[in-house]
């Protein structure tokens, strides 16, 4: 399975140029690629202002997304603003390039910007089959919650977007890393770059990751730039046979 995480910079809170500026990029994806990845809320940036910038479900976020799927001939995801029967939601999107699409709600809303006030809680964990492959969406702020991600052998790749800031960039590369290793699998971060509406830097360190916790693809911080990796299924089940960790496991409830 080949993957692109495209690492951008966000104009903020504009729909419009943030759609211009990716399709120029999604031109440099490398034609055999099968999922490109964008960043969280790609269309506006981590706004707070969601009565204004939500899009009815699915609304032309979803349309453009599946556009580009059908134009690349792979999915694309990532997450935009949502508004479902009045409540708001980061909603990741996973487009297929046939029209069909897949989403999640992003389950941990970042308080420490009070995203709890604007946006609802997404209650389902949705792992999507696609090529053979079983991924998991999460989206930012999920990644600080390990129970949530936890691999129950029903996944062999994450995809998480995020608008994760410079000043948090230990917490980014090293959570990312323990995924990775606790669960088995391969992951998959696209952050964005530059400076938000709020005046927060962001430097990306977008990267993929291997089921060993060797990152195999990685952004160079502050720039726009297209990383790529094949992640090999034959590799991913040769380790997890050589090393069945996840035997003993402890089972668990989660309840929400």
């Amino acid at each position: 399975m080949k993957v692109s995480i495209l690492q951008t910079k966000l104009i903020w809170e504009d729909i419009e140029a943030n759609f211009s500026s990716i399709e120029e990029q999604l031109s440099k994806v490398p034609a055999d690629t099968e999922i490109v990845v964008l960043p969280e809320m790609f269309t506006t940036g981590f706004s707070m202002k969601p009565e204004e910038f939500a899009e009815r479900y699915p609304g032309k976020t979803v349309e453009w997304m599946q556009r580009m799927a059908k134009l690349k001939g792979a999915a694309i995801t990532g997450s935009y603003i949502a508004n479902v029967d009045g409540k708001y939601f980061n909603r990741m999107i996973f487009a297929l390039p046939n029209g069909q699409i897949h989403v999640y709600d992003k389950r941990h809303l970042f308080r420490m910007a009070e995203e709890d006030k604007h946006y609802s809680a997404g209650g389902k964990r949705i792992v999507v089959t696609y090529k053979g492959w079983r991924i998991l969406l999460q989206v930012c702020y999920d990644l600080r919650f390990p129970v949530w991600m936890r691999n129950r052998n029903d996944y062999d790749l994450i995809i998480l977007v995020a608008n994760f800031p410079e000043r948090r960039r230990y917490a980014w590369n090293s959570l990312l890393v323990a995924r990775a290793i606790e669960n088995q699998c391969y992951v998959a971060a696209c952050n964005r770059v530059g400076v938000d509406g709020n005046g927060y830097n962001h430097t990306g360190d977008s990267q993929i990751i291997d089921a060993k916790g060797t990152v195999v693809a990685l952004a160079t911080p502050n720039s726009n730039q297209i990383v790529t990796a094949d992640l090999s299924m034959e590799a991913l089940q040769s380790f997890r046979n050589d090393f069945p960790a996840h035997l003993d496991a402890d089972d668990f409830e989660l309840k929400l």
